[in-house]
């Protein structure tokens, strides 16, 4: 155990003296070791603090040790339990493991062998805890509570995510480069009944004709010139959980072939090699209008078909100018705490600028600007002075006065009172329906919840 780590705690629950000061002096070198003499006074240590791993006894007087586990089961999240008993039976053991026992040992007990099952106790709740971790930072880094937008079309599209997320259908995304495709992508697994199952990406366009059919689908050793083991493909590699096709206007006519039998009979072969069966949900995205290139005879139409069950349509930033002062608010935040730079908020009259410009290259172009900025400015605040060249000197100054008397959020205080403001808006409109306000904002009424409770105490 590293010097900064604490000590697990295991709590030790038996009617027995002698079992409990035994148990006490063998383990409490390695752990943190609470004792208990019954299952009502166990449960009175786990409402006043964590417990890592209960081991308990069965037969006890007044509460036994079943019952014990579900109680402690239920009010502790993440607890490992271990039962003893000196009356072992398979029956005992097997109801324990239904209620959701980790393990069964009986008396008495030989340390060595509790001592293992502490070890890898220890490792599997480890385990999960960073399981966890990682899922909250997805969660955080590819949620659809990071999508930002309040629009029409950005909600439109939330909603189109939330009940397309729990279905098995394949979903077709469609937009110009920049629009936050593959942020969708990860959105509707991360809401999916697959979101603890596998996300794998493929970049259609990055890939040579030559390998779009190794990299898919897998080969076997020897298959070709070069081929010197067995290598696993995409569609293997996402088994369990989603695959993600980017641009896949660009897969090449023969491989979209093997594309539609794989959606089709849920199985591929590898390339030499023989069939094998698949459990995925596709995700599509395109740039392109597939439909049109069907009719141009570049894209086969069963497999448009195929792809097109649920379709998503990400709208270009220029139809959204609403959301570019929430979006600056969001970049804004995001790289002055990646970067340490102590920066408050964005002046008027670098939003109206910004809400000007074309924006080309859509939400992706805005954040790297907004990263520049940050990166680049001197000030508590981003003003226009700030903005790239090559944007300011797109948009004419008549342009930028118009947006300057438009109805615009105004970005000239900080992230956090832009944001504080558009949720007041939003729960006047619906007449403090929390539900409805944080639907309309494209947030979780939990994140709602959260965040009004952080404006009534100022604390997170």
């Amino acid at each position: 155990m590293k010097n900064n780590e604490r000590k697990v705690s295991v709590l030790v629950v038996d009617d027995d003296k002698n079992t409990r000061d035994g148990l006490f002096r063998a383990l409490s070198r390695t752990y943190e070791v609470l004792l208990a003499e019954s299952g009502e006074k166990a449960l009175n240590v786990l409402n006043k603090r964590q417990v890592d791993i209960l081991l308990s006894d069965v037969k006890m007087p007044g509460m036994d040790g079943l019952t014990l586990l579900q109680r402690a089961m239920a009010r502790s999240d993440g607890i490992v339990c271990i039962l003893l008993t000196a009356y072992g039976n398979v029956e005992t053991a097997v109801e324990a493991m239904k209620r959701g026992a980790y393990d069964f040992l009986t008396k008495p007990v030989n340390l060595d062998h509790l001592e293992m099952l502490l070890q890898r106790a220890v490792r599997s709740t480890r385990m999960e805890s960073e399981n966890a971790n990682l899922h909250e930072q997805l969660d955080n880094k590819y949620g659809l509570e990071n999508m930002i937008g309040t629009s029409s079309v950005m909600t439109n599209v939330f909603d189109v995510i939330k009940q397309a997320a729990p279905s098995q259908a394949t979903v077709l995304i469609e937009g110009a480069s920049g629009t936050g495709k593959e942020l969708v992508a990860h959105a509707i697994h991360r809401l999916s009944t697959r979101a603890k199952g596998p996300f794998v990406a493929v970049h259609c366009a990055a890939l040579a004709p030559t390998l779009m059919e190794s990299e898919l689908f897998g080969h076997e050793k020897g298959a070709f010139t070069g081929a010197a083991f067995q290598r696993r493909g995409r569609f293997e590699l996402a088994d369990g959980g989603t695959l993600f096709l980017d641009e896949v206007s660009e897969i090449e006519p023969g491989v979209q072939v093997k594309l539609l039998r794989v959606l089709e009979e849920r199985s591929f072969e590898r390339v030499g090699g023989g069939a094998v069966e698949t459990d995925i949900r596709l995700i599509a995205a395109t740039n392109k209008d597939l439909k049109a290139l069907v009719d141009a005879g570049k894209f086969r139409e069963d497999l448009f078909f195929r792809l097109d069950v649920i379709r998503i349509s990400l709208p270009s930033l220029r139809d959204r100018v609403g959301d570019i002062p929430l979006l600056c608010g969001h970049f804004l935040h995001e790289f002055a705490e990646a970067n340490g730079k102590n920066i408050e908020g964005i002046t008027s009259d670098a939003v109206n600028i910004l809400s000007a410009y074309e924006w080309p290259g859509n939400v992706r172009e805005l954040r790297n600007a907004i990263e520049k900025m940050v990166v680049l400015s001197k000030g508590k605040r981003l003003t226009a002075r700030d903005i790239p060249m090559n944007i300011k000197t797109a948009v004419p100054d008549g342009v930028a006065r118009h947006f300057a008397s438009a109805n615009i959020p105004p970005a000239t205080k900080s992230l956090a009172d832009t944001e504080e403001r558009m949720i007041m808006d939003a729960l006047r409109q619906f007449d403090d329906n929390r539900t409805k306000a944080a639907k309309a904002l494209g947030i979780s009424r939990r994140t709602l919840h959260r965040k009004l409770n952080r404006y009534a105490t100022g604390k997170e």
